[in-house]
Formats: C-alpha cells, sequence, structure tokens
C-alpha cells in the first residue's frame, strides 16, 4: 500500500514524526480510535460509523471524523491519518475537482479542502500537478503525508526516484527534500499537513472582525 517517501518501506499502520498514525484498508473493516481522523476514498465504497450514524462516501471524497469510528471499504481502497493532537470538526466533501483554485509552485493548483479551525491546526489539500511538470526541489517545515488519486509520475528525493500511480500512499518528513515530475499524465495528490500557518485565532476571525461595537 504505497511507499514511504523518505526510505521506501511499505505505508500501512505507520506512526508519522510528528505523531499521526497512516493507516490504509481495502475491502476490509478497520476500527480508528478517539481523536482526529481523517480519510480519503481512492476507489470504490467507504462507509464511516461514528456516534452520529453511518456515512458513506465515493471516490474523491474525503471526511474527518473528530471520534472513534468505523471503516468499511466495498470494492474500494480508503487511507486513514489519525492525529490525536487536534480536535477537527465532523465533516465531509468531495469529489474534488478537476484542478485547484489556489495558485502553487511551478505552474501547480491547490485547493485547501478542510481549513483549519483554529491557527496551527492540521489541514487537507487537494494538490494537482499538470502533465509536463517538473517541480523545484523543495522541503517542508512538517511532515506531508497523504495518497494518489489519479493519473501517475514520479516524487524524487535524495533516496532515490518513485513511482506514483492511484492508490500509492506516502509520507515526507519533515525538512526531506524532494520535488514530484509528471510526463503525459497530470497527477492528483492529496495532502495532509499537521500544522497550518494561518487561520483564525481568539482576536482574529470573521466574525469579531465584522462586529462593530458602538
Amino acid at each position: 500500500m504505497g511507499v514511504t517517501i523518505a526510505d521506501g518501506d511499505l505505508l500501512s499502520g505507520v506512526t508519522t514524526q510528528c505523531g499521526a498514525t497512516f493507516s490504509g484498508i481495502q475491502n476490509r473493516r478497520l476500527q480508528l480510535p478517539a481523536g482526529t481522523n481523517s480519510i480519503l476514498c481512492l476507489s470504490g465504497v467507504v462507509r464511516l460509523t461514528d456516534g452520529h450514524g453511518l456515512v458513506t462516501i465515493t471516490q474523491g471524497m474525503y471526511a474527518v471524523i473528530p471520534s472513534d469510528c468505523t471503516l468499511e471499504t466495498e470494492n474500494g481502497l480508503a487511507v486513514a491519518i489519525h492525529f490525536p493532537e487536534a480536535h477537527g470538526f465532523r465533516q465531509f466533501g468531495g469529489p474534488i475537482e478537476s484542478t485547484g483554485r489556489l495558485t502553487y509552485i511551478d505552474g501547480c493548483t491547490d485547493t485547501l479542502l478542510v481549513c483549519p479551525p483554529r491557527l496551527g491546526a492540521p489541514c487537507l489539500n487537494h494538490l494537482h500537478i499538470p502533465a509536463g511538470t517538473d517541480q523545484s526541489f523543495h522541503t517542508h517545515p512538517s511532515d506531508r503525508l497523504g495518497a494518489i488519486l489519479s493519473g501517475n509520475g514520479w516524487c524524487d528525493t535524495p533516496n532515490g526516484t518513485f513511482e506514483l500511480a492511484a492508490g500509492v500512499a506516502w509520507y515526507i518528513p519533515t525538512g526531506c527534500e524532494h520535488r514530484f515530475r509528471t510526463g503525459s499524465a497530470s497527477l492528483d495528490v492529496i495532502a495532509w499537513h499537521p500544522d497550518s500557518d494561518f487561520g483564525p485565532t481568539d482576536d482574529n476571525h470573521p466574525m469579531i472582525n465584522r462586529t462593530i461595537l458602538d
């Protein structure tokens, strides 16, 4: 079930530097513990059950469950990122759009799928890499992990080049230099960040900013 970009190990049940646990599930049942669970359906159907009931998501859809929950796949594949250090909103979204809504490096685009509820909280992104892209080598100040939803390409790292295709999961540790490349096909990547450098605070959010006291 995918690769760890840093060292090539299989990525399933891996605990990352930031304390998140990444798990893949295919045609089976998985119980996720209490905490915040971010779930992505890569193919088929995923049934999520928590204390509020049952929700079904399909390819390209995602969910955030801020509690323990049960995950079941039917003729499909899903990935789950468990992060005990945050308390997210229960939410569902997707399927993702064909390209991102924000500009990213080297002609790529990005959509912030799950926004941080507070400054510094985790977020979930859709990164679209067009065909014929050679990204600049870069690093991130915190872990990055996610999965390939569609397309194919490569990820270059100091430890070698990894082939990317739909269903591959990946983990890039803090500070690991890397880049994504594509050939004749584009690549759609779902990326989870454990932290965000922006977001609302008690002193800076739309409700209080747009409240004028006499």
